[in-house]
């Protein structure tokens, strides 16, 4: 593992610990979850990646706004958690990837149920013309 997939490793951990310990106490972030960090090579940027519990598109405005307005915060304990010499600026970007792989889950197990169903049905008309 790079110094900087253990960077990145270190700062999605570190604001995940802060989600959770209400080192943040605003209510919008109460059900967000830290997916990623990538933090830029100059150390300028990072790009901390968020999901909600819910795709409503209502919750996850409200919840990038209350991050938004708590990454001067964030940006401030994680200068005084990790020892960096350039702490970056922080931006939030909603990770939409769990949501695809619900829903891929949901489509899959979909057509898992329509084959059994297909198959049973198929099964029971081959036993009906046997009798």
């Amino acid at each position: 593992m790079s110094r900087m997939d253990k960077l990145n490793q270190q700062v999605k951990r570190e604001i995940s610990s802060m989600l959770l310990m209400g080192d943040v106490r605003d209510p919008r972030v109460a059900f967000v979850t830290i997916t990623f960090a990538d933090i830029s090579k100059d150390l300028s940027y990072a790009h901390i990646g968020f999901s909600v519990l819910t795709d409503d598109p209502q919750a996850v405005k409200s919840a990038q706004e209350g991050l938004n307005s708590a990454s001067g915060r964030v940006r401030k304990l994680i200068g005084e958690r990790l020892s960096v010499r350039h702490i970056p600026e922080i931006r939030f970007v909603y990770d939409d990837s769990i949501v695809k792989a619900v829903k891929m889950d949901r489509t899959l197990e979909e057509i898992r149920q329509e084959r059994e169903r297909a198959s049973i049905e198929k099964g029971d008309e081959g036993g009906t013309k046997n009798t």
